[in-house]
């Protein structure tokens, strides 16, 4: 039987372009917002654009913020931009909003001298041995849109950083749940491996 993973449908999000990059690398996806979609899936994918406050709203509405911390750990999660920044326990954007806490730590605004929201395309420097980034090399180049990044309690929950004047939270990994703050789907051959990896944790 084809093992699949869910896209958290919650309103919040371009849901297309992960789905395009999924499909293409032949990994079955199902865009849902139904819990109980969420909890038979292999995989559980959260994308996400906005603002932090209002995709936590959104999520607890639906009644999906308990669907996800009951999922966490059962099996392979993936967070990408807003979505890894609702892995957090809380957001200062806009005003102080809690996240779904599965990785310890708080979403703040980047302290930089450089325009923001940061976009564009910057490298990679891993640390923590991520399953993730199996394949690729230190130095390998990502796409990023965002103005907030989170700041991981505990530094061995980062797996990856970049440069944006000061060194900024780019992926995030704890116990089965894993975090981009770059768009992988955006990031060319570099993205799709990264996806690939995703996709083999459920196999």
């Amino acid at each position: 039987m084809n093992r699949w993973t869910a896209i958290v449908d919650y309103g919040v999000g371009n849901l297309k372009s992960v789905t395009n990059a999924m499909d293409y690398l032949g990994l079955r996806t199902v865009i849902t917002g139904d819990p109980r979609e969420l909890e038979r899936a292999d995989a559980i994918l959260l994308p996400g654009v906005g603002a932090f406050p209002d995709a936590a709203e959104k999520l607890r509405a639906a009644g999906l913020d308990r669907v996800l911390r009951a999922q966490a750990g059962r099996k392979p999660m993936l967070g990408i931009c807003l979505g890894m920044q609702l892995l957090f326990d809380e957001s200062e954007e806009i005003r102080p909003s809690r996240g779904l806490g599965l990785v310890h730590g708080r979403v703040k605004r980047i302290e930089t001298e450089y325009k923001l929201p940061h976009i564009g395309w910057n490298s990679l420097t891993f640390q923590n041995d991520s399953p993730l980034f199996r394949g690729l090399e230190d130095g390998a180049w990502v796409y990023f849109v965002h103005t907030y990044c989170g700041v991981a309690a505990d530094e061995r929950d980062v797996t990856a950083r970049t440069e944006y004047g000061p060194s900024v939270v780019a992926a995030v990994g704890h116990d089965g749940v894993y975090g981009c703050q770059f768009h992988p789907e955006k990031s060319g051959p570099v993205g799709l491996q990264i996806l690939r990896n995703f996709g083999e944790l459920s196999r």
